[in-house]
């Protein structure tokens, strides 16, 4: 009976061995079965957000492509129509400063209907760039605001080639949205553009008199300077807009000289 029992005292160790190898396995394999199950749910949600961007993106390009369609159809119908009339009115005027405001017309609907083009051409592509604005465009669109008899003086200050195209596309739709705020709403009135490049930053400065006629109620206040301080943060600027104390108006708008592209 001793030695029975003395043979069975070394069983003890291997039995405890044996539950402890079943525990690790156990172990082992719960492990395994969360990691899986982890791995599982993440591929999942990694798929279902992979299958919401592409939704989102291309019921982006279906509404690029409607507008795109639009503004073809529409827009650029009305441009065609406005660019005819004008040189139909330009050959049968008699008066010379009709046929030179025909011509003018004429002019500035065939370079809208250039950007309009473009601008479907983005929509329809998808393409994220747009043509860049040369720097002699801002001189070119002074020139046309001073042809239909608005006193602008530009001065420039530093060398715009070496900002970001962005930054430059951006400082030109300023000036453009201004000038033509000034035609609606300040006739008559004289404007002074001051534009400031800096190695960091770029500042447009718009600032008019007060006009020496009245303005067309019919133009309405519109929304054109809300859209632009829009664009102007989209680059990581700030605009600012108000009346002056001479009655006039100022917009200064500051940008950083580099932004991505």
């Amino acid at each position: 009976m001793k030695r029975a029992a003395g043979d069975l005292a070394p069983a003890l160790p291997t039995a405890a061995l044996d539950i402890s190898d079943a525990v690790i396995a156990f172990l082992l394999i719960a492990g395994f079965a969360v990691a899986y199950l982890f791995i599982r749910r993440r591929l999942a949600q990694r798929m279902e957000r992979a299958v919401h961007e592409l939704r989102t993106e291309q019921a982006r390009a279906d509404e690029r492509t409607r507008l795109a369609a639009e503004m073809h159809d529409v827009v650029t119908h009305r441009l065609n129509l406005m660019i005819l009339q004008a040189g139909a009115l330009k050959v049968s005027a008699k008066d010379d400063d009709v046929r030179k405001s025909a011509e003018e017309l004429r002019s500035a609907g065939c370079q809208a209907l250039a950007e309009l083009r473009d601008l479907v051409g983005v929509l329809r592509n998808g393409r994220t760039r747009i043509p860049d604005v040369l720097p002699d465009r801002l001189a070119n669109l002074v020139a046309d605001s001073a042809a239909t008899g608005l006193e602008v003086t530009l001065t420039e200050h530093g060398d715009a080639d070496i900002i970001s195209p962005a930054v430059r596309r951006t400082m030109y739709r300023v000036v453009q949205e201004s000038l033509t705020n000034v035609h609606k709403h300040a006739p008559g009135a004289h404007t002074e553009i001051t534009i400031h490049c800096g190695p960091s930053s770029v500042r447009a400065v718009i600032r008019n008199t007060a006009p020496s006629s009245a303005p067309d109620t019919r133009a309405g206040p519109g929304s054109g300077l809300s859209g632009l301080r829009g664009r102007v943060e989209m680059v990581g600027g700030t605009l600012t807009a108000g009346p002056t104390d001479d009655g006039g108006f100022q917009v200064d708008a500051v940008l950083p000289a580099f932004v991505p592209t």
